[in-house]
């Protein structure tokens, strides 16, 4: 006998009750747990069934690892070095690929792009669940690349796209997106978590046996996280974010994670006319390109990437009798934590003071190897001093004033001297000398914050 039964369940997290709550147990939100009403076939208290009939023997399907050998991954190219680079060198065949972003961002444009430049190789259907056909083809017109055979479904049926898969069986398959996909065998809207979860789970079984690699678009919450359940994110094989400033035109793709290649990777674009462009040389975009007092150049890694970037930073006495601090693209408690030590260990009155700092090019460092930068840039606005020309710094600032080894210093000393850097000050110990590089260049190693900022600036007097 087959009856309905209401379960209550977290559109946040997943998690399932028997009684509506206003705010759920297991992860804290309010207003977040919706009724969904599923179907129950069972008769109470049964065993569930079988899979082969009770006394029938077993045959063992594991396998050793060693013979399974060591055939070499394939990879689909994207027809974007950026995009591979992100996902670790391509597409692999079976694997599941999940791109978030912020609405209108570009990410239907990326993978529309994407899609026409495989489908010249190979057999690509792009399922569109949000937009008609017609729609999708105005863009793909736009896009101006006419010699793809690309095939599209605009289809919201979860039985139908999984039917039309196992008859094209393409190599590459995109569904734009997830949440508008629905099961008709579950009661619940569109893009509940039990939707998400269960068309998620579906599009794996079957791109996991037929070889299929899959692209899915999801959407995002207004917190900015992944909407649907946490478990979408461990299904797939990677994760990636498109981000991007809707006032600036570049675009930055990173992996969050990713199981054919490095997490934290990113690929920059740039949004044009007729879509999205690849910057080869992405360091040009953050930085300004003048040297004026409270500017500092750092050398931030970025999965295998290196990206040279300008910190700016505004000091100037407050009019509030408690200061003003704001900072866009770095932690502002680890502002906080600079400016600490600046005034502990140099004795310099930060606390009387307003501090802005800014990332150029609105890119999000997260690294500590930037604390020396941020440091320099504060102090050379509070001095009103200019750094000379060509000077990178890199380190990570301890409480105690001193200076911390951080990782790749190499590769960053590398990509520094690629755009014409010449002097860089890193924290000493390193075990690097100037002579370890094909060209001149001026290397300091500093124990201390202030010592560091000395060397940089190059007038001592100035911080005494």
């Amino acid at each position: 006998m087959v009856r309905s039964v209401s379960l209550y369940i977290c559109q946040s997290c997943g998690a399932q009750t028997r009684q509506f709550f206003g705010r759920c147990s297991s992860c804290g939100n309010w207003n977040s747990i919706v009724e969904e009403v599923v179907s129950s076939n069972k008769r109470g208290g049964g065993a569930p069934a079988r899979s082969q009939p009770a006394g029938s023997t077993y045959s063992c399907r594991s396998m050793s690892m060693k013979s399974l050998g060591n055939k070499p991954i394939t990879r689909y190219q994207t027809g974007y070095a950026e995009f591979d680079r992100v996902l670790g060198g391509g597409l692999v065949p079976g694997s599941l690929v999940l791109v978030g972003g912020d609405p209108g961002i570009g990410k239907s444009t990326l993978l529309l792009q994407s899609a026409s430049a495989m489908a010249i190789n190979q057999s690509v259907l792009y399922v569109s669940a949000e937009e008609s056909a017609q729609q999708v083809q105005m863009r793909w017109q736009r896009l101006e690349n006419y010699d793809a055979d690309l095939r599209i479904l605009a289809e919201t049926n979860l039985e139908l796209v999984l039917q039309e898969l196992e008859a094209v069986k393409p190599s590459v398959a995109i569904i734009d997106s997830i949440q508008a996909l629905n099961d008709e065998n579950l009661s619940s809207a569109p893009g509940s978590v039990g939707q998400v979860r269960e068309c998620s789970a579906a599009l794996q079984r079957l791109a996991k046996t037929k070889e299929i690699a899959l692209l899915i678009v999801g959407h995002v919450t207004k917190e900015g996280m992944l909407a649907g359940p946490k478990v979408l994110e461990h299904l797939v094989d990677a994760v990636l974010t498109f981000e991007g400033d809707r006032f600036a035109s570049h675009r930055l793709l990173r992996a969050v994670k990713n199981r054919y290649g490095a997490t934290y990777e990113i690929g920059v674009f740039e949004m044009q006319g007729h879509g999205l462009v690849e910057v080869r040389n992405p360091s040009e975009l953050f930085l300004s390109g003048g040297y004026a007092s409270g500017v500092s150049t750092i050398v931030a890694c970025e999965g295998t990437r290196s990206l040279v970037v300008d910190m700016q930073a505004l000091v100037s006495a407050t009019s509030y009798a408690s200061p003003r601090r704001t900072a866009t693209g770095i932690g502002t408690n680890r502002l906080h934590q600079i400016l600490a030590v600046l005034e502990k260990h140099m004795g310099i009155p930060l606390s009387r003071y307003d501090c802005y700092l800014a990332v150029a090019g609105g890119l999000e460092v997260e690294e500590p190897a930037a604390d020396l930068g941020v440091a320099a840039a504060v102090v050379s606005s509070f001095r009103d001093l200019t750094l000379p020309a060509g000077t990178v710094l890199i380190g990570e600032l301890g409480l105690g004033g001193q200076l911390r080894q951080v990782g790749q210093l190499s590769q960053r000393i590398q990509e520094a001297l690629r755009l014409g850097f010449k002097r860089v000050v890193i924290p000493k110990g390193s075990g690097l000398v100037a002579n370890d590089f094909v060209v001149d260049l001026d290397l300091m190693e500093a124990e201390t914050v202030s010592e560091a900022l000395i060397l940089a600036l190059g007038i001592e007097s100035e911080l005494d």
